[in-house]
C-alpha cells in the first residue's frame, strides 16, 4: 500500500475528551502503522504545552494550535502567532462583554477566573466542552490569566451565554479571524475559538504534506467536531468519530465507532492501514 500520512485530532478522537490516554488499541494500530511506513500526525488545538503529554507515544509530528504551529520532527515548518495589535483588541472587546476568555501560548495556557463555575452551569455539549471542564478540575496546565505575562498567543477560545457577546469583536477583526462556534447540541453556553484565517488545521495538512512531497490524495484525517472541518475537506480521505458532530459526519467520507469503542484501530484495519 502507497504510504499516508496520517493527522488524528485529539480530544474525542484518539483519547476520550479532555483526556490523555489513548485506547491501548489506537496506540497498537499507530505502532503498527508506522511500522509499515505510514506517517501520523496529531492535528489539533492544542497548545504544544497541552499536547506534550501524547508526544510519548512517538508521533511523527503535529499541526498544533489549530494550524498555526506546525512541525514535523524537530523541524518546525510554521509558526504564526496574533500581532500584539490582533492580541489586544480581542481581549478588550471580548472581556468588555464579559466572555470567558482562555488564551493559548506554545508553552501555556491562560483563562479568565470564573470560567469553571460558568462551565459547571452548563449541560450537555460537545467534546471540546468536556475538554475545557475536565482540563480546569484536573488542572492539565491552565493557569489564571493573573499570571498572563504577555507572551505569544496562537489563539483565543471563548465561552459565553449568548452569540451577541462575540459581535464586537467580529465586526472588529472579522478581517483577520472567523469566529467557530462548536456545534453544542444543547449545552447551555456558546462555545469557540477565534481562528486565524492565515492558518487552519487544512492548512497546516497541506504544510506537513508539501514537506514529506506527498499528494494530498495520500492524506488521511481523523475528527469528531467542526474545529476540524478545514482538516476533513482537505485530506484525501475524511473519518469522523461517531461520537463526533452530527454535521461533521454530513462532511466526512468515514462514519467509524466512537473512541470508546476502538474507533481508531478500527477504521485502520478499514483503510488497510494495518497490512
Amino acid at each position: 500500500m502507497k504510504r499516508k500520512l496520517i493527522f488524528l485530532d485529539i480530544d474525542g478522537t484518539l483519547t476520550p475528551a479532555g483526556s490523555n490516554e489513548p485506547p491501548l488499541s489506537a496506540i497498537d494500530a499507530i505502532k503498527k502503522a508506522q511500522a509499515l511506513g505510514h506517517k501520523v500526525f496529531l492535528c489539533t488545538g492544542r497548545n504544544y504545552d497541552m499536547l506534550k503529554p501524547l508526544l510519548r507515544f512517538g508521533f511523527d509530528g503535529a499541526v498544533a494550535s489549530s494550524g498555526g504551529y506546525v512541525f514535523c520532527g524537530d523541524e518546525v515548518l510554521f509558526d504564526c502567532p496574533m500581532s500584539q495589535e490582533q492580541k489586544d483588541i480581542a481581549m478588550k472587546l471580548l472581556g468588555d462583554e464579559g466572555v470567558f476568555r482562555t488564551v493559548e501560548a506554545i508553552d501555556g495556557s491562560y483563562c479568565d477566573e470564573g470560567l469553571a463555575d460558568f462551565l459547571n452551569s452548563s449541560s450537555g455539549g460537545n467534546s471540546e466542552l468536556v475538554r475545557w471542564r475536565k482540563a480546569l478540575e484536573k488542572d492539565l496546565g491552565i493557569r489564571p490569566m493573573a499570571e498572563y505575562d504577555g507572551r505569544p498567543i496562537y489563539k483565543i477560545v471563548y465561552m459565553c451565554s449568548d452569540v451577541s457577546q462575540l459581535e464586537p469583536a467580529k465586526k472588529a477583526l472579522d478581517k483577520d479571524f472567523y469566529f467557530l462556534v462548536q456545534d453544542m447540541r444543547g449545552a447551555n453556553c456558546i462555545n469557540g475559538e477565534m481562528v486565524n484565517r492565515s492558518f487552519d488545521k487544512g492548512l497546516g495538512v497541506r504544510r506537513v504534506a508539501e514537506a514529506f512531497g506527498a499528494d494530498i490524495a495520500d492524506t488521511i484525517g481523523f475528527g469528531d467536531s467542526m474545529n476540524d472541518l478545514e482538516m476533513v475537506l482537505t485530506v484525501g480521505t475524511s473519518v469522523c468519530m461517531d461520537n463526533g458532530s452530527p454535521a461533521l459526519k454530513e462532511k466526512s467520507d468515514i462514519i467509524c465507532p466512537a473512541v470508546e469503542d476502538d474507533g481508531l484501530a478500527k477504521a485502520f484495519e478499514q483503510l488497510g492501514l494495518l497490512d
